[in-house]
């Protein structure tokens, strides 16, 4: 029987000051985060950013050049052995059979686990009925949509009940209502007190289910943090839609001799703009259009999302 439990609790993913070189090619550049207990941190970065090299570091199948990852204070370079009975890791491409059903290939894993007897039987109960593969435990994994092959691979993770699990692009290649389940499975596991690290290249579902993100390129992590933090830090503009009684001139002009505004023009009989600033600045400017007997109607703020973070910070380059 295997045991993940751990009454850790410091951070529960950690990577400090890793590196990973490959002749002359830094993959990983001095990358340091940490992820809590029970949260979603979503890793995020363009192709070749060296996403994968360090997950990979962190699920002990690579080794780094320098510095250090770990699982629950244990060090996946120098006791591995013991992180990977605590860390469920799905690749983005994994190895099948194709001439096994889905309950012989997750039974298959239980077993290189260690699970036996009772035990071995519950947890294949109870990942076929999570993963929603109970209906196709005896199909062929050649008969597999990607969906479903999606779903046998978490499965494949979560076999012998991890505290951790390091997910690489999980969402790739399924469909909108694929996504939708797969997101909705992840947070049901951080509901669960499971430390999940997940990157994708959709950042509108990382958006929707991480806690926090880290974004990487070429090698070095250039922010971590929610959305919203990463957000004030730039120091980024929101666009805001306002709509006023009777003729916009008068608040046409007003706005546009306002320093903080910018990019102003009428859309649809509304009035559009940037602003730079939080939520304080925002509250300023609606006192000081009421000042200027501005009578507003409708006031809509738009925020940065993480795909506009991501394109401000990222180059689109690649090593």
């Amino acid at each position: 029987m295997v045991t993940t439990t751990s009454d850790w609790d410091g951070p529960v993913i950690e990577m400090q000051d890793l590196c990973r070189n490959f002749g002359e090619t830094r993959a990983v550049d001095h990358v340091s985060f940490s992820v809590p207990r029970g949260s979603v941190f979503g890793y995020i970065g363009p192709n070749g950013a060296g996403k994968t090299t360090s997950m990979r570091i962190l699920a002990t199948l690579e080794l780094p050049t320098s510095g250090e990852a770990l699982i629950e204070g244990l060090s996946s370079i120098n006791d591995p052995d013991r992180v990977r009975r605590r860390l469920g890791f799905m690749p983005d491409h994994f190895g099948t059979y194709a001439d096994m059903n889905c309950v012989e290939y997750l039974d298959f894993f239980g077993r290189a686990h260690g699970l036996i007897g009772k035990e071995r039987t519950r947890r294949l109960r109870w990942v076929m009925d999570f993963t929603g593969l109970r209906p196709l435990a005896n199909k062929p994994i050649r008969g597999l949509s990607k969906g479903m092959r999606q779903r046998l691979g978490l499965g494949r993770a979560l076999i012998h009940d991890p505290g951790v699990l390091i997910l690489d692009e999980p969402a790739a290649g399924l469909d909108p209502h694929a996504r939708i389940e797969l997101r909705q499975i992840i947070r049901s596991l951080a509901s669960e007190e499971k430390t999940i690290l997940v990157s994708s290249h959709i950042l509108t579902e990382l958006a929707e289910m991480c806690d926090r993100v880290g974004i990487i390129e070429q090698g070095k992590l250039l922010a971590t943090g929610t959305v919203s933090e990463i957000r004030q830090t730039l120091k980024t503009s929101r666009d805001i839609i306002v709509r006023i009684a009777g003729p916009l001139e008068p608040a046409q002009q007003w706005l546009s001799a306002q320093e903080e505004i910018q990019d102003l023009h009428e859309v649809d009989g509304k009035l559009r703009f940037s602003i730079a600033g939080g939520d304080e600045m925002q509250v300023k400017l609606l006192h000081r259009l009421s000042d200027a007997r501005i009578q507003v109607l409708e006031y809509v703020s738009h925020d940065e999302t993480l795909e506009d973070v991501f394109l401000r910070i990222t180059r689109g380059q690649v090593q």
